[in-house]
């Protein structure tokens, strides 16, 4: 029997498809798929990784023959192979023929592979697609993750439609480091309303250095200046000055946002 041929049987028999299998061994489809028409052959790596996902010999999986005991090795060959993990999970319930939760995580070499993939109602993975999604890479409506996009965001680069917080943040409101958002608060804060230690804003700025229409700060830069005033609870905003500025400099704005901007910042 050929290699090819054994590679084909110890897949069926495990039942995996050729996807499956790339995705435990973090390789591409296309790779098992040349394996198995023996347009190509796996590197030392991958054969030790066949042999440990259908748990036989590295003898039985070449030459589809069990080591004998009798049989004695001459030399013995010491082969450094990269520490790999996976773990995956689906669960059996669906909604709207998404598994309510899948888990896909893995690494290689002492690093995490794209290849592990989840997606479901929850997902957790290497890169992650759901309503919650944990991962890496998350895409999701709660998303949490180094690299993550949703309507809520959490994460060390985070965009959310509604909120962001992380490191750097893009959205809505932006809490961050960096922060980027309609409203925003940060180190670096810019957006239309934006508070932290620069903030930046097209129309409310409050921070240590401010730039905005209306600023406010220990150097502020604008249309409008408003103090601030040291009490007993630290340094605060003058108010009053404040809801007048506003009152006066958004005429045109929708009149409850209007007000809402007073109770926000007139209460400081």
């Amino acid at each position: 029997m050929t290699f090819q041929e054994r590679l084909f049987q110890l897949r069926k028999q495990k039942g995996f498809s050729q996807e499956t299998l790339a995705e435990r061994m973090g390789v591409s489809r296309q790779a098992v798929s040349k394996w198995e028409s023996g347009l190509s052959n796996p590197d030392i790596n991958n054969l030790v990784l066949l042999s440990e996902i259908f748990e036989v010999s590295l003898d039985e999986l070449i030459k589809g023959e069990a080591p004998q005991a009798s049989e004695k090795e001459e030399t013995i060959k010491i082969v450094e192979v990269p520490c790999s993990q996976h773990y995956e999970y689906k669960s059996r319930h669906h909604i709207g023929g998404i598994p309510l939760v899948h888990i896909n995580v893995g690494w290689r070499g002492g690093r995490f592979k794209t290849h592990f993939k989840a997606k479901g109602i929850i997902a957790v993975g290497n890169i992650a697609t759901g309503l919650i999604s944990i991962g890496l890479i998350s895409v999701g409506l709660f998303s949490f993750g180094a690299l993550s996009f949703g309507l809520l965001a959490l994460g060390g680069l985070a965009l959310g439609l509604m909120l962001a917080c992380g490191g750097m943040a893009a959205g809505g409101i932006a809490i961050g480091g960096v922060a980027l958002g309609v409203f925003a608060l940060g180190g670096l804060a810019v957006g239309m309303f934006a508070s932290g230690g620069c903030a930046i804003a097209s129309h409310i700025a409050v921070g240590g250095y401010a730039r905005g229409h209306i600023a406010c700060g220990d150097i502020a830069r604008g249309v409008r200046i408003i103090e601030r005033h040291i009490s007993g609870s630290g340094t605060v905003i003058d108010s009053e000055m404040m809801i007048l500025a506003i009152r006066q400099e958004f005429i045109g704005m929708w009149a409850p946002f209007r007000e809402f901007l007073i109770m926000l910042y007139g209460g400081w």
